[in-house]
């Protein structure tokens, strides 16, 4: 038992060192060269090694005392910083993901509704035109033409490039994981915030493990990102900051995009691969790959509707074949609980 708690504790501060402090102290120096070095000065190295020796003269940094202050006030302001970066993270993938965009206060909701509006109306115009190169090459094969794929091909990255089904979030982080809700309740009748929680405790360690990393690989993006748009305050007053700025603004976005992608592939993986498994472990009599009937009687019985449960295949007519619901607060609440589980879970899985 000892052994393990000095192992995660070496682990713990590890992780508080690179996470908060590192990059912390990083923009506190950045600032205080800002600060002091302006924008018409941007690149005078000798008037900051002077500032700097005229500041350890003035702290009295020769004395041992003195130093370890300085150094413990600089590590707990490192830190600082690096929680508000790591909580300006958190705002900015719940507005890359928008999965609670209806319920953003005005205006952001309706900048939102219209950001919806507009993407939907792109996915139509290149719905129709990928559908349209498909039946021309339909025809063209069937008078014995040959024809090149590569305008069918164009037409149809153009419409996976908004979004890879109709959207229906602001952005295309948000609909690249609201698509894996999507193709589950059309084809099965499985809504994934429902069932994902418990599908989660089910799932083999490698499988959780592959999702974590993708999750934390996420968060990591969104918090750099974060890092990124602090940086705007020193570009404020350096101007080479606005440079530091946008790359670490846009190197953020392009990771968050490729994690979030990794994220809702393995999901939907996962999904696929072991849903039948969690039916059959709930008493849903289940042969083989999960089928739209037991995707809804498993969606019913963890919504606490057991009693909706049906042994025939649900249809949209049949009393006892409504849709179950898609529940965009328990896809909230899952979202909390994976963050929760990445902060507190990883050292205990790593360890047993």
């Amino acid at each position: 038992m000892g052994a393990f708690l000095t192992e995660l504790g070496k682990q713990l501060a590890e992780r508080w060192l690179t996470l908060l402090v590192l990059p912390g102290a990083l923009y506190l120096s950045a600032l205080a060269t800002a600060q002091h070095l302006g924008h018409t000065h941007a690149f005078a190295i000798a008037r900051l090694t002077d500032q700097v020796t005229q500041w350890a003269s003035a702290y009295g940094v020769n004395t041992p005392a003195r130093l370890v202050v300085i150094l413990i006030a600089a590590l707990l302001i490192s830190a600082a910083a690096g929680l508000v970066a790591q909580a300006a993270g958190t705002l900015t993938e719940r507005l890359w993901l928008a999965a609670d965009w209806a319920a953003w206060p005005p205006p952001l909701r309706q900048l939102a509704g219209k950001r919806v509006n507009a993407r939907q109306d792109r996915w139509d115009q290149a719905s129709e035109e990928y559908k349209r190169q498909r039946e021309q090459l339909a025809r063209d094969r069937a008078h014995g033409r040959s024809r090149d794929r590569g305008a069918l091909t164009a037409a149809y990255r153009n419409k996976i490039r908004i979004s890879p089904e109709r959207p229906e979030r602001p952005t295309w982080m948000g609909d690249r994981l609201n698509v894996v809700a999507v193709r589950f309740d059309r084809e099965y009748q499985l809504d994934i915030p429902t069932v994902w929680p418990a599908l989660w405790l089910a799932l083999p360690d490698t499988d959780r493990s592959e999702i974590r990393t993708a999750r934390e690989a996420l968060a990591r993006a969104t918090t750099l990102t974060s890092w990124g748009l602090l940086y705007l305050v020193v570009g404020a007053l350096w101007w080479p900051g606005l440079l530091i700025a946008a790359a670490t603004c846009l190197t953020g976005w392009r990771r968050a995009r490729t994690a979030t992608d990794t994220y809702a592939q393995l999901v939907e993986a996962a999904t696929r691969l072991h849903a039948a498994n969690l039916a059959r472990q709930l008493g849903i009599e289940q042969a083989g790959p999960i089928t739209p009937q037991a995707g809804a009687n498993l969606t019913y019985l963890l919504q606490g509707k057991g009693h909706l449960t049906t042994a025939e295949t649900p249809t949209a007519t049949s009393p006892a074949g409504l849709r179950p619901e898609r529940s965009s607060v328990a896809e909230v609440m899952h979202r909390k609980m994976v963050g929760l589980r990445r902060l507190l879970g990883k050292h205990r899985d790593d360890q047993l």
